[in-house]
């Protein structure tokens, strides 16, 4: 079972893409290889205090054109992307893909015979994915603008579980594109999508993630064009005021997208670690040993705020609709990270340098 970089889902709430998703007219959708490697849009959704943002996914493989919006998830790392719609039915079985030998090819797609389980959740690791290593090209984006992966290995599942209930989801209600650093801890293979592409010699391995757009966060999905910067230019790395953070290796997973901070509310100061995850929809979870319950709400109009050993400093205050953020006993949660979570890239720039292992932070 693999033990993923956490995505706390105090209320699971996953949309299937749609026609439907409106456009922001105010900006225009592009794709620029000028200066970065390519430029994308991303959808932004809501629903009461969740927001998620949204990556499209229009071609898995060879298969039929597709319209899938997979979770940006900078908080775990790889692509997981449901069979239903990609492969054919008749391969899918609810114990597995129909496969003979090592591995079988269908739509441009090889699935392997290695399986995983994958889990996500909070406390209870309620989610789990069930499926196989495979290999396939991917085009991200969609009409307003795509590029498309190299061959890379991805996690195909055939079911997905909340085991807390014993309800199986229906097919695509947990697609992620995580963009962390490091790889998967079952699946050492898989890394970040992003990570993969071949890039000229004056760009570095990496993305730049701009200030999300408050305004388009609502319950039908909004492209927001400009969002993603895929590959770093020299400007992204030395004159833009982006603070850089040298990244934790791990011998299980390579290097740790978490950063060494001093976060402080209420007159107490917690040194941790934090994850910066936009993959965590509402509430941020400050981990604190000297709490004295294992999970309490901050009320609102707390201010909390925080600052790295590299000096990024930032500073935010809880209300009703935004910043909600609540403190937890590590004992309780099993988990010594602080996880900020999508509420910070309203505020905030976010760059992760995957060829020098470091994440920058820029206010705006």
């Amino acid at each position: 079972m693999k033990k993923c970089y956490l995505i706390y889902l105090p209320a699971l709430f996953f949309i299937f893409f749609a026609a439907s998703c409106k456009k922001d007219p105010k900006v225009s959708p592009t794709v620029s290889q000028s200066v970065n490697y390519a430029t994308l849009g991303l959808y932004e959704q809501a629903t009461g205090n969740n927001r998620r943002i949204f990556i499209a996914a229009s071609k898995i493989g060879d298969a039929a054109t597709v319209n899938y919006g997979l979770v940006f998830d900078t908080g775990s790392t790889g692509l997981t992307i449901d069979a239903d719609g990609i492969v054919p039915a008749s391969m899918i079985t609810s114990n597995g893909f129909q496969i003979t030998g090592d591995s079988v090819n269908v739509n441009g797609i090889t699935i392997t015979s290695q399986t995983a389980t994958i889990t996500y959740g909070g406390v209870d690791g309620s989610i789990k994915e069930y499926g196989n290593l495979a290999y396939a090209q991917v085009t991200i984006g969609d009409g307003n603008g795509s590029i498309t992966t190299p061959r890379i290995p991805i996690f195909l599942y055939y079911k997905i579980v909340n085991v807390t209930t014993g309800e199986q989801l229906k097919a695509h209600s947990a697609d992620i594109f995580g963009v962390g650093p490091g790889v998967s801890s079952t699946v050492r293979t898989i890394a970040s999508p992003l990570s993969y592409f071949k890039l000229p010699d004056n760009i570095t391995n990496g993305f730049r993630l701009a200030m999300l757009n408050t305004a388009n966060f609502s319950a039908t999905a909004t492209y927001t064009a400009g969002l993603l910067y895929i590959g770093l230019a020299q400007d992204d790395l030395s004159g833009s005021n982006f603070i850089m953070h040298p990244l934790t290796y791990n011998a299980i997973v390579g290097y740790l997208p978490t950063i060494a901070s001093t976060i402080t509310y209420n007159g107490q100061s917690v040194p941790g670690t934090i994850l910066f995850d936009t993959g965590t929809p509402a509430i941020t979870i400050i981990e604190n040993s000297a709490a004295t319950s294992n999970s309490a709400a901050l009320p609102d109009n707390t201010v909390v705020s925080i600052t790295t050993e590299q000096g990024f400093n930032y500073q935010y205050t809880t209300s009703s609709n935004f910043n909600l953020t609540e403190v937890q006993n590590p004992s309780y949660s099993n988990d010594r990270r602080t996880i900020f979570s999508i509420d910070f890239f309203l505020s905030n720039e976010y760059l992760l340098d995957y060829t020098n292992h470091r994440i920058g932070l820029k206010n705006n």
